[in-house]
Parts: C-alpha cells; structure tokens; sequence
C-alpha cells in the first residue's frame, strides 16, 4: 500500500469515523485494516452478505489473521435463514457510533452507507405471504415481470437489474400501496452526515479488477470455499437470505453433481463481475462527494 494514501488520511480529523465503500476485491479491506493499525479504531461491517454466519470463505469475510490486527464488528453476526435488512443494520451499528473505539466501516453495500449518510425511509415490515409471493413469482416468471408493476418513479430510481432492489420494491408497493421512491423521499435524518466523517470510495476500472476477481475467487476454492459449502449442504435453500451468496449456489451444483468446478468458477467469476459493476454504478452516482482512491495506489 502507498504511503501516501495513509498520509493523506492521516490529514483528516482523527476523532472521525471512516467509511470506506469499494467495489469487491478493489483493497478496501487492507486499507481498513491499516487504518486501524496506525491510528486505532474497530472494522465494521457495511456488507449485506457478510453479516451471515454461514459463509465466512466464499463472502470473503476477515480472516482469523485479519481479525488478530485490529477489532471487528458485525461480520458473521446473522444465521443464514434470517432476513436481515438496512433497518437492522442501522440498529446493530449505532452502539458504535455512539460510543467506544472510532469506528472504520467498510464494506460494498451500497444502500447501507446511503442509508447512513442520507437517512432511512421507515416503511413498514413485509408481511410474510407477501415476501413469499414475490419470491415464488421471481421463481415463476423473473423479476422484470414484478419490474413491470412498479410505479415509474421507482422504476426510475432503483436498479432494474438487480432482483433484490426489484422485488424490495415491489413487496413496498403492494404491502403499503406507495412506491420506494416516495418513501424515500419521506426520510429521516441522517445519523451520520458525510461531513462528520472521512468518506473514502475505492475507484477501480474494469481492466484492472477483472484479473482480480477472478483470482480471489480461485483464492477462495483453495482455502476451503468447496468444504464450506459441503458443510451448508444438509441446510441448503436457495430461498435462505444468506443464499445470496455469489457462488453459493453454483458450488451446491457442483457438489450435486450438475455442474463441474470448472463451470463453477467460470459462471461465479462472471457474476462477480457484474455485480462489481453494479457496485460501480451505485458509487459513481451516490457519492460524488467523497473523497475518490485510485485502488492501484493501495
């Protein structure tokens, strides 16, 4: 890592927390890591998928070595088949920010550090026939069909890719009869403003983190992402919050005999692309007001 990234953050008020957005596999771990190395401070978790207990390996969660150099916090914290939304993220994050050590939070997701930063919308829980409903209907028909359903300003503001964000939308829409997007604009304060902390997002392009990606993946199958899904088998659901999991399902496959390791790696390397690309996006277009690292100069 340069150290004249660590340089310039050392510039920064040292009292304030760190919030450090990355698409995946750009080095935003080792920076968080380093951060709180030199300066003190607990890693905290700011990614929807590894908040599970399920998959430390395959999530690419702190290692036993990462979490021997600094403190960490809510990594590995939710069984897998329990829903686990920004709201309750939210919750579990605000001991730290009230008190304690100064607070490093990492992570890729997006929503949560806009949920932060910007505030959240209180919209009432999803009943569970609804939930169920949209999940059979994404099963049944894919999820443009509930994409279709959407009032046009929600449709205009989330990401129609991605299933998630879609049925999210959706289950708000049917169970409240108003779209996201005017929750959205119904919000509370934020609890944590971008300017009472140091808000860094690693840029990365294309060309230089494909080659990673790809290698963190065969980093993961060496260090026992196969033997970990060996050991979720007997549990497996694809419907499980945690299932999410890029490669979860594919390493299921393999172990069930419909598909090879090869293909495995082949089709998780290529949908971990697309969702550092979704990552990319998300950043480019939310927080233009943050302080941008060049990831090839950590």
């Amino acid at each position: 890592m340069a150290n004249g990234v660590l340089d310039d953050i050392r510039a920064h008020d040292p009292r304030k927390p760190v919030l450090i957005a990355g698409p995946t596999a750009s080095g935003k771990s080792e920076l968080a890591l380093r951060i709180a190395e030199t300066q003190g401070g607990v890693v905290i978790n700011a990614d929807a998928i590894q908040v599970y207990s399920d998959w430390r390996v395959l999530t690419a969660r702190p290692t036993v070595e990462d979490e021997a150099r600094a403190p960490h916090a809510l990594y590995g914290h939710v069984p897998g088949d329990l829903p686990y939304s920004v709201g309750d993220w939210l919750r579990d994050l605000e001991p730290f920010l009230s008190e304690g050590p100064r607070p490093i939070i990492i992570g890729g997701t997006g929503l949560y550090f806009t949920a932060l930063t910007e505030g959240l919308a209180q919209i009432p829980a999803t009943p569970d026939h609804i939930r169920d409903t949209a999940m059979q209907r994404i099963n049944d028909e894919g999820h443009a069909v509930l994409a279709e359903e959407l009032d046009d300003a929600t449709r205009a503001r989330i990401d129609l890719a991605n299933p998630m964000r879609v049925q999210r939308a959706w289950e708000v829409l049917t169970t409240t009869g108003t779209g996201l997007a005017a929750w959205q604009d119904d919000t509370a304060p934020p609890r944590l403003a971008v300017s009472d902390a140091t808000a860094l997002v690693i840029t990365a392009d294309k060309d230089w983190l494909t080659p990673r990606i790809g290698a963190r993946f065969a980093r993961m199958l060496e260090t026992g992402a196969l033997d970990e899904a060996r050991a979720n088998h007997p549990t497996w659901s694809a419907d499980l919050p945690s299932a999410k999991a890029i490669g979860a399902a594919e390493l299921m496959a393999v172990i069930d005999g419909t598909m090879t390791l090869d293909q495995a790696r082949e089709k998780s390397t290529i949908l971990t692309r697309q969702f550092a690309k979704r990552q990319r996006t998300w950043f480019r277009a939310r927080m233009k007001s943050w302080q941008q690292i060049d990831a090839r100069e950590l």
